[in-house]
């Protein structure tokens, strides 16, 4: 007995639609869709290592806002795979029955939201705060990938939109809520071990007692 919900009365016909559309590409561009849709998140994992190497020559405080990037990428992640497991959307390739780029994934591997596109936008969002530019980047790569997830035919539209509002909304409110005090976070961590994390002068330091004094 299949107890998932049918979400193909929301825009099942836009789905085939943009499935069809792929279908009668080149499949050079469909091969090109592909590969971004299941390798494109690769994309934010080096944006977020630039990112934080870049923000260590800014402030240790800007340096640890880098370095929430990820962590926030995994909250976003938590968050869309809940809402994943209390709506239990299948998936529109096993709804609509129809010949998709991406292989149907099997029952069970819920539709809704699309945690490819969460994991992007809060990626793409949270890295705003740490560079507009970086940020900026993100944001076209969010949306590139939130189109390749339907244009394969792993998601509805609906899908991949409200994957975009969860991972935009959780960077938003955990990206806020650490720039109200990141320096004196920063400050605390600086004086642990991690702190060459902060800054890349710190990881040049000799600590005191290991100095050997010098001729005078």
């Amino acid at each position: 007995m299949n107890l998932a919900f049918d979400g193909s009365s929301i825009d099942g016909s836009a789905y085939t639609s943009v499935v069809d559309l792929a279908r009668r590409s080149p499949g050079r561009l469909d091969s090109a869709v592909s590969a971004w849709s299941t390798y494109g998140l690769g994309v934010f994992a080096v944006l977020m290592v630039i990112a934080w190497w870049q923000a260590r020559r800014v402030s240790s405080a800007a340096a640890l806002t880098a370095l929430a990037v990820p962590a926030v990428v995994v909250s976003a992640y938590a968050v869309n795979s809940v809402l994943k497991l209390m709506v239990r959307e299948d998936r529109p390739c096993r709804s609509l029955h129809v010949s998709t780029l991406e292989a149907c994934p099997a029952p069970g591997d819920w539709s809704f939201p699309s945690n490819h596109t969460a994991i992007a936008a809060a990626a793409a969002v949270a890295l705003l705060f740490v560079s507009r530019r970086l940020g900026a980047l993100g944001v076209v790569a969010a949306l590139a990938m939130a189109l390749s997830r339907v244009w394969v035919g792993a998601h509805y539209p609906h899908d991949v939109a409200v994957g975009v509002a969860v991972g935009a909304l959780v960077a938003l409110v955990a990206m806020t809520g650490l720039g109200r005090r990141p320096d004196a976070l920063a400050r605390r961590i600086s004086a642990t071990p991690l702190r060459p994390l902060l800054s890349p002068s710190a990881s040049l330091e000799v600590p005191a007692e290991e100095r050997v004094p010098g001729p005078h």
